[in-house]
């Protein structure tokens, strides 16, 4: 009977101490947050607003259908159709490049000298439409700078182009010929082109 007594006694005493213990860690703590004392004040809230702009363009068919799908194109051949390209963001661009791609080719697009050509113009006011609608022609009535004149797949940079500026117009001709030296390797062949404009935003700087 005795030794079991020891037993519950040292039992309850080492609840007691723990207990103990935590009522001690609590107190400290207690006393530790009543040691330090702070003031704070703050400035009344400066507002300021950054609105990042909007980088965008877009092409616009003008007059006849874009794109065109053609059949039956022969040496000598051609179809031109307008365009207008358009800033229609509210960021100013640094620059603004095109390029043509095959999404599909053959010797049409691969042949650079008697494979389809490209020729991409521009003119400083709307171009007047003229012709038919399988053929329309078209004139310009400001000044004509010529961007790109070579192979069908083709690559270049706008020649200080109105779309730099937000709500800037370009006002484009493109043109697409089978030279006349395209001999009977050319019969019976198809491509696609690809034709897209990006736009590359100004420089930042300090406001």
């Amino acid at each position: 009977m005795s030794t079991n007594f020891r037993k519950i006694t040292g039992s309850a005493n080492a609840r007691k101490v723990v207990g103990s213990l935590a009522i001690v860690g609590t107190a400290a703590a207690v006393a530790g947050m009543g040691t330090f004392g702070t003031f704070t004040d703050s400035t009344t809230p400066v507002d300021t607003t950054i609105q990042s702009g909007t980088l965008s363009i877009d092409v616009a068919q003008t007059g006849y259908t874009v794109p065109v799908t053609t059949a039956g194109f022969v040496p000598g051949d051609s179809i031109t159709r307008a365009l207008t390209l358009v800033n229609d963001g509210s960021a100013a661009l640094s620059s603004v490049n095109f390029s043509s791609t095959a999404t599909v080719g053959s010797v049409l697009t691969t042949d650079t000298v008697n494979g389809l050509q490209l020729s991409l113009k521009s003119c400083s006011v709307a171009w007047t439409q003229g012709g038919t609608a399988s053929a329309p022609t078209y004139t310009c009535g400001g000044t004509t700078t010529t961007l790109v004149n070579g192979p069908a797949v083709n690559s270049g940079g706008l020649v200080n182009p109105a779309s730099l500026n937000a709500g800037g117009k370009d006002f484009l001709v493109f043109s697409v010929s089978l030279p006349v030296s395209a001999d009977n390797t050319f019969q019976g062949k198809s491509s696609t082109l690809s034709l897209s404009f990006t736009g590359v935003q100004r420089a930042g700087t300090a406001r």
